[in-house]
């Protein structure tokens, strides 16, 4: 066997076990785990950890807005912080707005995309579910965007439940996952209504418009449509253990419905949001981080596998100028300012600090909630999320006793800040590998606009419906406008 490159001595961590052992690595593929023999290179990883290439499957990077304009961040630009983060393949989305067709969009995406400094799928949303949108599901299933992502909220993008309806049939004929934003939409409305009418407009209120009680409400319809369509689904963003509940009783039903959280709903709460006067904003999202103590409650339904991936939401927003959340002035009520954090670059080593570090999860568990199980849940697995033979050479090699404070030129985006500024972690990446090229070492970048590959998703088990239906009608069975 001609080894290209070894990596030798280092900790292997896998979601499934832990071993020291070398790596070796020929035309991009892993092709020997354990005791490997001559090799053109070596590299001495000893008490380093390697991990599998971090897996985010909820990253706007690239998303091309109307105009065909895109937002703060590219596949290039969010890729290079994705490297120097430990991350190596992100599934970002495909918009879809007036003025546009889905496969102009899908195009003009596609075209952006050939810079990307990492591999990288789609999710199409879907924010208009009539007959011209489900026609177009199958090409794009086709193309390899095997996944579709619905919001519940957004004056923009919110779906009706029939329309839900519709897209979830659409997804189960065609073997597609689908991805929802659970938060009631008429519910934010009325509670921003009620509040605007009383002055409260600072950015804290952000979470009050959107309490938990509207995101649990929209993740149990959501999983209860699903359910009726017999179709699988993931539960985006969850933010607080009684979310979770939800998605844990449909667990224990069997149900295929999985649920992610996020690195801000982990380390931020509501507090972070009532700052002094525009600093507020920096930390809205949505759903809105909620209080402290309700961190505790996500990490016991991280460990009970309720919640199972931890993605980024990377949603690039600057806090001035272009692309930015002062877009109507830094007195702008709280419904007014864009809600999104940027996390792409940071995601895997607060992960490995808040989780590994801090003893609450195992070396297995950060790497199935940071690549193996992402990968599984969206079509990318044998090849991603794992270092074993025949799977892609991306491995990163962590210190996992370096302290680091989080800054936000040391993240390498474009956006111009970091929620996380100033946090302390323990454990950092040293080096990224993606297909067996050095693309990371010591926070230099080096990989060059186009080294990323598109990931074209094929079939998969875990977006293949149960074939248990609420009766025996199988509403899916007919496509729109036929007979």
């Amino acid at each position: 066997m001609d080894v290209e490159l070894a990596l030798r001595g280092g900790v292997i961590a896998n979601a499934d076990g832990v071993l020291t052992a070398d790596v070796g690595i020929a035309g991009g593929k892993i092709v020997a785990v354990g005791d490997v023999g001559d090799a053109r290179r070596s590299i001495d990883v000893s008490g380093l950890v390697l991990t599998p290439g971090g897996v985010d499957t909820h990253c706007h990077l690239d998303q091309v807005e109307p105009g065909m304009g895109y937002g703060a961040e590219s596949l290039e630009t969010g890729g290079r912080s994705a490297l120097a983060g430990g991350t190596t393949t992100a599934v970002s989305f495909i918009a879809q707005f007036e003025g546009a067709s889905i496969e102009e969009i899908f195009a003009e995406t596609m075209r952006r995309a050939q810079r990307s400094l990492i591999d990288y799928s789609f999710h199409q949303i879907i924010t208009n579910a009539d007959d011209a949108t489900i026609g177009a599901i199958p090409d794009l299933v086709q193309k390899g965007v095997r996944s579709l992502k619905v919001f519940l909220t957004y004056d923009d993008a919110h779906l009706s439940d029939r329309e839900f309806l519709r897209v979830l049939a659409a997804a189960r004929r065609e073997g597609a996952m689908v991805c929802v934003h659970c938060e009631n939409y008429d519910g934010i409305g009325w509670m921003t209504e009620q509040l605007l009418a009383q002055g409260m407009t600072a950015p804290k209120y952000h979470a009050w418009s959107r309490p938990k009680v509207l995101e649990r409400e929209a993740t149990y319809r959501a999983i209860a449509l699903a359910e009726l369509v017999d179709q699988p689904i993931q539960v985006f963003h969850v933010s607080c253990a009684e979310v979770a509940e939800e998605i844990g009783r449909a667990q224990s039903r069997g149900l295929k419905v999985w649920g992610e959280t996020c690195p801000q709903y982990l380390v931020l709460s509501e507090d972070d949001m009532d700052r002094p006067g525009f600093e507020g904003a920096k930390y809205m999202c949505s759903p809105a981080p909620r209080r402290q103590e309700d961190a505790a409650g996500l990490w016991e339904m991280i460990g009970r596998g309720t919640i199972d991936v931890i993605s980024s939401d990377h949603s690039a927003f600057n806090m001035t100028g272009v692309f930015s959340k002062d877009r109507h002035g830094t007195d702008a009520s709280f419904d007014k300012i864009p809600n999104g954090v940027p996390g792409v670059g940071s995601r895997m080593p607060i992960v490995f600090s808040e989780g590994v570090s801090k003893g609450r999860i195992s070396l297995e568990q950060f790497v199935a909630l940071t690549a193996a199980n992402p990968a599984k849940l969206y079509g990318l697995w044998p090849a991603k999320g794992q270092i074993a033979v025949g799977a892609d050479a991306d491995i990163v090699a962590w210190d996992p006793d370096r302290r680091v404070t989080i800054t936000n030129d040391l993240l390498q985006h474009v956006v111009d800040y970091t929620p996380y500024e100033g946090m302390e972690v323990v454990g950092w990446p040293q080096m990224t590998w993606l297909r067996g090229a050095l693309v990371m070492r010591d926070g230099v970048v080096s990989a060059e606009p186009g080294a990323g590959q598109f990931l074209a998703r094929g079939p998969y088990e875990k977006a293949t419906p149960r074939n248990v239906l609420a009766n025996d009608f199988n509403p899916s069975c007919i496509a729109p406008g036929q007979p």
